[in-house]
């Protein structure tokens, strides 16, 4: 089992869904999350008490598929999310041990 994280902009969240809305998932959730990525050195010039209102608003997708699938769902999540500028955000694949 993997478990695939999508971090994206908020306006790509439902291609991303769309995308995957027939994809063999053995489940699926959906966060609102803030964070920041290469922007980081621009972020550190602001005061201490600017510094959290500098945090962009991202969607965190959480996907666990089956192993044997995971490239195919993986391939649909990048192909959804990139538009080719940057802050499209980030997809981590995890292996997972899933107990009953």
């Amino acid at each position: 089992m993997k478990q695939i994280v999508a971090i994206v902009k908020p306006y790509l969240t439902q291609r991303v869904l769309d995308s995957v809305e027939r994809a063999p998932l053995e489940g699926i959730s959906v966060v609102e999350v803030k964070g920041f990525g290469r922007q980081k050195s621009y972020l550190d010039q602001y005061e201490a008490d600017e510094y959290t209102e500098a945090f962009l608003p991202k969607i965190e997708i959480t996907m666990w598929v089956a192993e044997s699938r995971a490239e195919e769902v993986l391939n649909k999540v990048i192909t959804a999310a990139r538009s080719g500028r940057m802050g499209d955000g980030k997809v981590f694949v995890v292996p997972v041990s899933m107990f009953h």
